[in-house]
């Protein structure tokens, strides 16, 4: 369990100063995103002796009265600095803003997928709904829609899913595809896009893998698959994996689910791993890699994980988030299920966990 949150470490100026810009908090957030997408923060950083009012306009070519209240707001925000003769300078945080690949995913996120929906977030806590989803489409869920998404919709999605998974992926395949794990069926979970299935077979070349997913993604992973002909190797199983009364095939070595669970209530991951548990042969396992926002090593880890909680709540489902390692494991354990081996500190903020079913 972190430290990070185990007394007040602000002062109280430096807290009132911090209450304030949670008070701002969507007029800093659109600000912020609007000097990085209008380009004046890229123009500040290209002049290194500082630029004024009149040539960020002239090179940008924002209206002047837009350009000045976006760059005053801008200085409270830390994002740029000015000096006695009006020049403007990149400050650090607009340098991140401009230029952090984490800051980015989340950024684009925020504003494609849950800027507007986030309205409803009272709404979302009172009922257990996803109150804020009617802002994407009218789903029961956001993966019922993901294949229906607008496109910049559906690539801020994808670019944020996949941005934590692509760096974890080369680091855990060395620890599921070991000789003594003896895994040559594989029973993918949550398949997305088909990434997971696409790394396994290049990783293992006798794997065969059936990914599980509802009938949209399912789609869109073969058809990543088929471009790149190894349907042969990848098997589809189109399933809402929320109705209890679907049943997961048979006769596998190990089961997978990345980034898959916190997509659901706790009731809900007993209900998967229980059935989850039926697809194994004897001595199979399931492998499960997910972000557990009380596993990380720094606070900013800690903070955006547990601020994507609130995209579940709003948006996702409305009954799930990212756990607290310690209520996600009691899940396992009621399902069933011991825990045999963890490994934490995998990619930005992962860990595996390898679970067999109890005797």
């Amino acid at each position: 369990m972190t430290n990070f949150y185990a007394k007040d470490k602000r002062s109280a100026i430096d807290a009132k100063h911090h209450a304030q810009v949670i008070a701002h908090g969507p007029i800093v957030f659109q600000v912020a995103r609007l000097l990085r997408d209008k380009g004046i923060l890229k123009v500040i950083e290209n002049h290194k002796t500082g630029i004024n009012l009149a040539g960020i306009v002239e090179q940008t070519k924002v209206p002047e009265y837009g350009t000045r209240v976006l760059l005053e707001a801008g200085l409270g925000m830390e994002m740029v600095t000015v000096d006695e003769d009006g020049k403007y300078y990149l400050a650090k945080t607009g340098y991140f803003i401009l230029h952090d690949p984490l800051t980015n995913v989340n950024m684009n996120f925020v504003q494609d997928i849950c800027y507007k929906g986030l309205f409803h977030l009272e709404e979302a806590i009172d009922t257990g709904k996803p109150a804020g989803l009617k802002e994407l489409g009218s789903w029961n869920t956001v993966y019922e829609g993901l294949s229906q998404l607008q496109p910049q919709q559906q690539k801020s999605w994808f670019e944020y899913d996949h941005f934590f998974s692509d760096i974890a992926f080369p680091l855990v395949l060395k620890h599921i595809y070991k000789p003594e794990n003896h895994i040559k069926k594989l029973l993918e979970i949550g398949g997305n896009t088909g990434k997971w299935a696409l790394a396994s077979t290049k990783f293992d070349q006798d794997v065969r893998i059936t990914i599980v997913d509802l009938p949209g993604q399912a789609a869109m992973a073969r058809k990543n698959i088929e471009n790149l002909g190894l349907t042969e190797r990848v098997d589809f199983y189109p399933a809402n994996v929320l109705d209890e009364s679907v049943q997961f095939p048979p006769g596998y070595d190990a089961v997978w689910m990345s980034q898959f669970l916190d997509c659901f209530s706790e009731d809900e991951i007993i209900s998967i791993m229980e059935r989850c548990g039926q697809a194994l042969n004897g001595e199979g396992a399931i492998y499960i890699l997910e972000a557990f926002w009380d596993n990380q090593r720094f606070e900013t880890a800690a903070f955006c994980i547990q601020q994507l909680s609130i995209y579940f709540t709003a948006i996702a489902n409305g009954n799930s988030q990212m756990y607290d390692s310690r209520v996600f494991k009691k899940a396992i354990d009621r399902a069933g299920f011991d825990i045999v081996e963890e490994i934490s500190g995998i990619g930005l903020s992962h860990t595996l966990l390898k679970c067999k079913k109890r005797k």
